[in-house]
């Protein structure tokens, strides 16, 4: 991935805030959507929490690839194999093997 693809990914076009415990128990509540009226506002603000979603998932699932890529390490005395990786994040073994090797690549582009 391009660093201004990677750069621009990681720009919030919204806020997440955390709705109250009574709020988030209610099924029908999401992020007060529900309570708009207008189709326009209820349309650009469930995009603005899409994209967010999303921006915050790819964020997640990079910090997931370099916790793998840690735990796999051969340098560590209690290094994880793959299955063990697997195991714990509830992936598939090949999946693992790709996420430490994203992780590895990550950390790669990390270093100075």
């Amino acid at each position: 991935m391009a660093e201004s693809e990677r750069g621009e990914r990681r720009l919030r076009p919204a806020p997440l805030i955390f709705e109250p415990a009574e709020a988030a128990a209610d099924p029908e509540h999401f992020f007060d959507l529900e309570s708009m009226e207008d189709p326009r506002e209820l349309l650009a603000r469930a995009t603005e929490l899409t994209l967010a979603f999303r921006a915050a998932t790819d964020r997640a699932m990079e910090f997931q690839a370099v916790a793998a890529a840690q735990l796999a390490d051969p340098r560590r005395f209690d290094r994880l194999t793959a299955a063990d990786i697997a195991a714990r994040a509830e992936w598939t073994e090949d999946y693992a093997r790709k996420m430490i090797e994203f992780g590895r690549d990550l950390l790669r582009d990390a270093t100075p």
